[in-house]
């Protein structure tokens, strides 16, 4: 039957041209994902876990699980996929034959369009692992968000900043511990330190660093004209356990107790329980407030010192200075990695990748995974080339 006067027929879709596509970029991912070194790795696992005394030392039996967890979720993933592209291609010589015998049979037809816009969409899933390659990618993230330039308006873009990465970890299913938030002046906050679990929390999450612009008719100014103010994101690999990377001498500290106060929520305790650790060697501060007590607060401010200090180290033993802690540039004009505009338009726009997009909205609801997988490309192509 023609086509309705004035429009067109969609072109059916080219099922084997895009089979032959997924094909080649699971075929690209297990290279990238190393399939055979994971074989042989589980095997080696398998092989510790089965040890009688593997639970004498509890800390590398805990090691040795979590990272056979890991393989073996990762070698699922592959195999299955594997299977899923198998069961397309044989889902789509069936169809094929159908439509040759001149019966297309509908309910077949559906089941393969759900079926290789499943897979496509998983593959997609997967090629986001394929691009970490750092050591610490998979480890969860201690994340810093300080006010830069922009007075009142740059600590409620600091706040802003807090609820979107807090968002961004939700919808992935992560979970944030705040660890710290220091009050604005006026509004907002000055400071937020807090913790991302999950798998590759740290890979994504190191996307995200440097200066975030805003631009916008500011609420904060009586003649409500436009303002642009700055914001910093910084990131560190956190480790449970640093001791055999760094010591931690208590006499290289000046321990300050004060009250906690800011966004920390219901728990917050009103009492001088938070605690802010300067580290004289380095200068190196970390503040934590929103554990039950002086005691818990000091605890987790020691670990976060201690994660701090061992990228530190890590980056002094590296040729490449900023290979895991990136530029420190200034928290203002110029060195922004990101813009974000309101007013006289909306746009987001990524100034390393390019990547862009007008719902400002849904960004600053933390829907950032297209902007860190633009930066892992092209940082993977940075490094390929």
């Amino acid at each position: 039957m023609a086509p309705p006067e004035g429009g067109s027929a969609e072109a059916p879709r080219d099922f084997a041209a895009e089979l032959e596509e997924s094909a080649g970029r699971l075929t690209e991912a297990e290279r990238y994902l190393g399939l055979d070194r994971l074989t042989a790795r589980r095997a080696g696992l398998e092989s510790e876990a089965a040890r009688p005394d593997l639970w004498d030392d509890s800390d590398q039996a805990v090691a040795i699980t979590s990272e056979l967890g890991r393989v073996t979720a990762d070698l699922e993933q592959l195999t299955a996929l594997r299977t899923e592209l198998n069961d397309a291609n044989a889902l789509q010589e069936l169809v094929e034959e159908a439509r040759g015998e001149g019966a297309p049979d509908a309910p077949l037809e559906k089941e393969l369009v759900e079926t290789v816009d499943g897979l496509r969409s998983r593959l997609s899933t997967l090629e986001l692992q394929s691009l970490f390659s750092g050591e610490y990618d998979e480890r969860d993230a201690v994340v810093e968000v300080h006010a830069g330039a922009g007075g009142t308006d740059a600590q409620d873009w600091t706040e802003m900043m807090l609820r979107m990465y807090q968002r961004w970890a939700e919808r992935r299913g992560f979970s944030v511990e705040l660890d710290e938030a220091t009050e604005g002046q006026e509004a907002g906050l000055l400071s937020a330190t807090f913790i991302v679990r999950g798998r590759f929390a740290y890979g994504l999450l190191a996307t995200e660093r440097g200066v975030h612009r805003l631009v916008r008719m500011s609420p904060f100014d009586s003649q409500h004209r436009r303002q642009t103010s700055f914001a910093s994101m910084d990131v560190t690999p956190f480790l449970e356990d640093v001791s055999n990377e760094v010591e931690i001498d208590e006499k290289d500290l000046r321990i300050d107790t004060y009250r906690s106060s800011g966004a920390g929520g219901q728990h917050v305790n009103k009492t001088d329980s938070a605690v802010r650790l300067t580290h004289l060697p380095t200068g190196l501060v970390v503040s934590c407030q929103n554990e039950r007590s002086q005691h818990q607060n000091k605890a987790k401010a020691m670990q976060i010192l201690g994660a701090k200090l061992a990228d530190r180290a890590r980056n002094e033993r590296k040729a490449e200075m900023n290979a895991l802690s990136g530029d420190r540039a200034d928290n203002a004009w110029g060195n922004q990695i990101r813009s974000y505009v309101m007013a006289p338009y909306q746009q987001v726009k990524d100034l390393r990748t390019l990547h862009e997009t007008g719902n400002i909205v849904a960004v600053l609801d933390g829907d950032l995974d297209a902007f860190m997988e633009a930066e892992l490309r092209r940082q993977r192509g940075s490094a390929e080339g």
